[in-house]
């Protein structure tokens, strides 16, 4: 008989919690029954850990053996808990010393062989761990890069069970895999390749120094899908928060690129338009997955022929861009992604797509088009514009279009205006609670704020869209260095909601 207790880690979304593999080794028939509300691959892992601890040399206990995860009410899933199941099991019912492992986390799948492979979600599995007070985490050497990213806490890495449990009685030591050799990114597309399209160049200048929302609505070729994959490269790098916790998003969609663990530039997602509802906002059946506005948080959600996404999958937008976060609730409980994102959307005017001359379409099915655009889904949109075609002037000219290095530094010197604003109610205009917006301190005179009462007037403009203007109307004031919105600014931010700037 023999019972010993080893700690691996639960995530539900992001958020981790320490568990407690506990195993106990009785007189009985042989056999493993696994409890504390298993998932399938949980389930599947009784046959998978007695074929690793053969093949890694070691004696499987010929008992009764009863694995249990505390605490019990919530459910596990996945193979990370393989290698904290087989250690458990070993320290019960044959001896093996686990003192090494006592105040650490296990984390890990095994192979038939007695591999350790990778597994998603480490870095938030490493997070939860050090904020629990663990002192130490046992990781597959395919994730020691991304679990050492978590400060103060000790990593050790193992490729094998086997080599593990030589560790454990002291006869081996575990591999370094040191440092990976840091691939180098992929250059960020340059502004400096958008000819002839200042409006455009514009918004999006706006957009990436306010953290505002955009649809562009123009025919093909002008310019509305090089400007949306340009926005991530005028955006400023991550801090250490942010990149900790889209790296994490990552991790759990196992999606992070090899050699460079750390998400450090805002991220870019850009689904196709067939994309499922599960697949923008993140579930699927069973456990819910982040979904394309998670993997963006911190970044850019693109949408290119938004038009042709269904309207039940942009309509399930709403909420998150509202509220930052993905609420999925299912049988066993809620699951919160992050997702804090910019939306771009771009559609052509109509479905044919054809320059305004030689279109064809009734006015019926342009307006039909556009509406699969629901109108609440646009009220949470700041900038509204229509782009237009792009001369033959503006490819043969001999200036050169400003680059985004340009276009980036005074999108810093924005958001660091806003920064010393706002703390610490915001961090950027396009976030600064509507209350703030109309304190007595940030006010703006009534000559100022006429348009904006005229259009609320007329019934052009929402309540959120008036609160919208007034953020856009200050990322404006931002950029041209002026402390306060003018007349001017409101304008063009008015203008800019309303599809064009004339």
């Amino acid at each position: 008989m023999g019972y010993a207790k080893v700690r691996s880690v639960a995530l539900h979304g992001v958020v981790g919690e320490v568990i407690v593999v506990e195993a106990d080794v009785a007189p009985g028939l042989p056999s493993l029954i696994v409890s504390g509300l298993p998932d399938a691959a949980l389930s599947e892992a009784r046959d998978r850990i007695r074929a690793a601890v053969h093949n890694s040399g070691a004696s499987w206990p010929q008992q009764r053996i009863t694995v249990n995860l505390l605490p019990a009410h919530i459910r596990k899933h996945g193979s990370g808990f393989d290698l904290a199941m087989a250690v458990a099991v070993l320290a019960a019912g044959a001896g093996l010393p686990i003192g090494r492992v006592v105040d650490a986390v296990v984390l890990g799948e095994l192979g038939l062989d007695g591999t350790l492979r990778p597994v998603r979600g480490v870095l938030p599995a490493v997070l939860a761990a050090s904020r629990a007070g663990v002192g130490s985490a046992v990781v597959p050497v395919g994730n020691a890069a991304e679990a050492r990213l978590v400060p103060d806490i000790e990593v050790r890495a193992s490729d094998s069970l086997g080599r593990l449990i030589g560790y454990l009685h002291g006869s081996e030591r575990l591999p370094d895999p040191g440092t990976p050799p840091a691939l180098p990114e992929p250059a960020s597309l340059d502004l400096a390749d958008v000819l002839g399209q200042e409006r455009g160049r514009r918004v999006i200048e706006l957009a990436a120094a306010g953290r505002h929302h955009i649809a562009m609505f123009g025919p093909p070729g002008a310019g509305k899908t090089m400007l949306a994959q340009r926005l991530p490269g005028i955006l400023p790098q991550l801090g250490d928060q942010e990149a900790i916790e889209a790296t994490a998003l990552h991790s759990v969609a196992g999606t992070l690129p090899q050699g460079n663990p750390f998400v450090r530039r805002p991220p870019l997602q850009a689904p196709h338009h067939t994309a499922s509802v599960a697949a923008l906002v993140g579930g699927g059946s069973g456990l819910a997955k982040p979904g394309a506005i998670s993997l963006a948080h911190h970044g850019v959600l693109f949408l290119d022929e938004c038009a042709e996404f269904a309207p039940g999958a942009l309509d399930a937008l709403r909420q998150p861009l509202e509220e930052g976060v993905v609420r999925l609730r299912r049988a066993y409980g809620e699951t919160v992604f992050p997702a804090r994102t910019q939306l771009v959307m771009a559609a052509n005017p109509c479905p044919c797509a054809r320059e305004q001359q030689s279109c064809q379409c009734p006015s019926l099915v342009r307006r039909r088009y556009l509406a699969r655009l629901s109108g609440p889904l646009m009220d949470r949109v700041d900038l509204q514009v229509d782009l237009d075609p792009v001369r033959s002037a503006a490819l043969f000219g001999t200036e050169d279009a400003e680059p985004s290095k340009a276009v980036a530094a005074r999108v810093l010197r924005a958001r660091a205006a806003a920064v010393e604003r706002w703390t610490p109610h915001a961090r950027s205009n396009g976030e600064v609670p509507s209350a703030l917006l109309r304190h007595r301190r940030f006010r703006l005179p009534a000559p100022i704020l006429q348009p904006l009462r005229q259009a609320m007037d007329q019934g052009r403009l929402s309540a959120r869209g008036f609160d919208r203007v007034l953020r856009v109307a200050w990322t404006a004031a931002d950029i041209d260095g002026r402390s306060t919105p003018d007349a001017g600014d409101v304008r063009e931010a008015l203008q800019m909601r309303s599809r064009r700037m004339r």
